[in-house]
């Protein structure tokens, strides 16, 4: 364990919450593992303990800073770019109730993002029977499930919107409909964690901000 006498609480999280912004921010690492890199470079190979790192609010609000200070050039266009791929594919998903979540979601999508998405439905295998149809090739996976209860199969692909454009990385994460009503629901704090297509839509025809409060509909 890190030693208090030789440490303040307060300064090493601030420190490890900004180191894994930077990592997140340029070389699209995920949060657990820029935390983990982001307290060796901070502590060395100290054992620190989970009251010592910063939890993923405050390594989201360094993003948020970083990419104003390092990357308002380019960062915004990104972000926009990958907004628009989610609202076409929630648009062709549409008979799956599809919410948008993560990166893409709350802002802090960057180059090295890639576009999260939830499908509630009576029959999750449908979402793949489509997707087989559509000519999408995929890969199977899981995801932890957003309430803990276990993993659910997740559906990867590259999406290329034009030729001259990058490939964007989807992810769709298949749940049951009854899954949806937990889904919906704020935190503690009143956040919401997806929104569906009107409010992804409503993002994209405002102003280039963060989603506020309520607004996964």
């Amino acid at each position: 364990m890190v030693r208090k006498s030789h440490f303040d609480p307060q300064r090493v999280r601030e420190e490890i919450a900004i180191a894994a912004a930077r990592m997140i921010a340029e070389d699209g690492l995920d949060y657990s593992t820029a935390k983990r890199k982001a307290a060796r470079q901070v502590v060395g190979e100290a054992r620190v303990g989970g009251e010592w790192l910063p939890d993923n609010d405050q390594i989201e609000e360094e993003i948020r800073e970083y990419q104003a200070i390092f990357q308002s050039d380019s960062q915004p266009a990104v972000l926009r770019r990958m907004r628009e791929v989610a609202l076409d594919w929630m648009q062709r998903l549409a008979m799956f109730n599809p919410y948008l979540t993560g990166a893409v979601l709350n802002g802090t999508a960057g180059e090295h993002s890639d576009i999260h998405l939830q499908c509630f439905c009576d029959n999750p295998k449908e979402v793949a029977i489509y997707l087989l149809n559509a000519n999408v090739q995929y890969d199977v996976s899981e995801t932890r499930h957003f309430a803990g209860r276990g993993y659910v199969e997740t559906l990867s692909f590259l999406n290329r919107p034009t030729r001259a454009e990058e490939p964007v990385g989807i992810h769709i994460a298949l749940y049951d409909a009854n899954d949806l009503r937990g889904a919906v629901r704020a935190d503690g704090r009143g956040k919401l964690a997806r929104a569906n297509t009107a409010a992804v839509r409503a993002l994209l025809e405002g102003p280039e901000t963060p989603p506020p409060v309520g607004i996964a509909g």
